[in-house]
């Protein structure tokens, strides 16, 4: 299975979000620079105790950022699909099947992505699960995903936010067994956001695990 196709189609917009009734394969739009939406959604679990956060380590096979750390959930939206079928990402990347209710909607980002041969302006829609995920049943989609790893909350301001360095848990799965090994996690691994986009989903995450309800924002 490839990470991505080229001929899959997405829905163009707006940089404002106004649909164009328009549709273009994946290879075009990231050739062409087209808005298009996409889905991320943050997973957390609890380890050790713990609450813990669930990255992904993205494909070496990706048009977009091979092997670096990633919110748990990213998938485009595609063609005619609403942001509840696209939950379906969730499944196919990490074998945990997340149904509407249980998210909460943090916010919307308009990420502007240009890099030799790609250009890739997304409007991504932000949520988080709310309750725990069992992070020991997750399955990493090798075609998509190169690894999970589980970074303890109480570091992910420090990583995510200030570029520092903390041991996580990377999964291991070998049949049905499954358990997770140190590994060290550094906030220079992750896919690049200058707009300061970790910083503020960590501060809306730390509201949801405390049981509260964070404000929806926009950046971009």
């Amino acid at each position: 299975m490839d990470a991505q196709d080229p001929g899959e189609l997405f829905d163009l917009y707006t940089r404002e979000g106004a649909p164009l009734g328009q549709r273009k394969p994946r290879g075009q739009v990231h050739r062409d620079g087209d808005w298009h939406r996409s889905l991320h959604l943050w997973i957390w679990g609890m380890l050790d105790g713990a609450p813990h956060l669930v990255l992904q380590r993205r494909s070496a096979g990706k048009d977009t950022w091979p092997r670096a750390l990633d919110v748990a959930v990213a998938g485009h939206v595609r063609a005619g699909e609403s942001i509840e079928a696209t939950l379906r990402e969730a499944e196919e990347e990490i074998g945990l099947v997340v149904l509407p209710a249980e998210l909460t909607r943090l916010g919307l980002r308009r990420r502007p992505d240009r890099r030799p041969g790609v250009i890739d302006n997304e409007l991504q829609e932000i949520f988080a699960r709310g309750a725990p995920a069992p992070l020991a049943a997750l399955v990493p989609c090798p075609a998509e995903l190169e690894s999970i790893l589980a970074l303890p909350f109480a570091d992910a301001r420090r990583v995510l936010g200030e570029g520092q360095e903390a041991t996580g848990r990377r999964l291991v799965r070998e049949g049905n067994r499954a358990w997770f090994v140190d590994e060290q996690v550094s906030g220079g691994d992750l896919v690049p956001a200058p707009d300061g986009y970790y910083a503020t989903a960590v501060a809306s995450l730390a509201v949801l695990l405390e049981g509260g309800t964070p404000v929806a924002w926009e950046i971009g």
